[in-house]
C-alpha cells in the first residue's frame, strides 16, 4: 500500500488539477459545473484522497481544454522519444469516490515521461466485479484495446461482446462502454486513448 501511495505522490495528479484550476481562476464550483462532477469529489481528487478513473480525468482535461497526458507527464520531460522499461510503468489505483462503484481496473501509464503527446497508452489490469450499469463510462475521443490474457465482456451501447487473448477493439468512446471479467485468469490489456481537444 505504501508503494502505491508513493507512486501516486510522485505523479501529483491532484496538485496538477489544482494548479490548472487556479491558473484559470476557477473555483471548485466552476470546475464542478464544467465537468458535471461533484464539488466534494473534485476536492478529494485535488487533495489526492481519490485517484480518478480515466473517464473522469478526460472530463477534467476537456474542461481545462488541455490534453489528457498533462496529468501523467513529469516535469521537464521534453524528449522526443521516451522508453518505459518493463516494470517501470506508473501504476495507478483508484478508490471509489462518494457514491461511486468500486473501480473495475488498475491502469499503468506507459508514456508518463513524454510531453505533448496525442495518445495515452496504458496497461490495464481488470478487477473481478459483478456487472452493473454503474461500470458504464463515456467521454470524448476514441479507444483501442488489445487483450493480452484472460477474457472480458465489453458492453458497448446495446452490444455485448466477449473478448479473449489476442482480440482487439477500436471504438468511439462517447458511446457508453464498460468491461467485466469473464475468466479465472486476471485479464490484462494494452489500451490507447485518443481525446479530441
Amino acid at each position: 500500500m505504501e508503494n502505491i501511495r508513493e507512486a501516486v505522490k510522485e505523479l501529483q495528479i491532484g496538485l496538477k488539477i489544482r494548479r490548472l484550476r487556479q491558473e484559470r481562476r476557477m473555483t471548485l464550483q466552476d470546475l464542478a459545473d464544467a465537468t458535471g462532477l461533484s464539488k466534494p469529489l473534485l476536492s478529494q481528487i485535488e487533495n489526492e484522497q481519490v485517484i480518478p478513473p480515466l473517464s473522469t480525468l478526460l472530463r477534467i482535461a476537456k474542461a481545462f481544454k488541455t490534453p489528457l497526458h498533462t496529468f501523467f507527464q513529469e516535469e521537464g520531460s521534453t524528449g522526443k522519444c521516451v522508453l518505459v522499461r518493463a516494470g517501470e510503468s506508473r501504476r495507478q489505483h483508484r478508490r471509489a469516490g462518494l457514491g461511486e462503484a468500486a473501480p473495475p481496473y488498475t491502469y499503468h501509464s506507459l508514456a508518463y515521461g513524454k510531453k505533448h503527446r496525442n495518445l495515452e497508452p496504458f496497461l490495464i489490469e481488470f478487477e473481478n466485479r459483478q456487472w452493473s450499469d454503474e461500470l458504464l463510462v463515456s467521454h470524448e475521443g476514441e479507444e483501442f484495446l488489445f487483450l493480452l490474457e484472460g477474457e472480458v465482456e465489453l458492453h458497448y451501447g446495446d452490444q455485448v461482446m466477449l473478448m479473449g487473448p489476442g482480440d482487439s477493439v477500436y471504438y468511439d468512446s462517447s458511446e457508453p462502454h464498460g468491461y467485466v471479467v469473464r475468466s479465472e485468469v486476471r485479464p490484462r490489456a494494452v489500451a490507447v486513448i485518443f481525446s479530441r481537444g
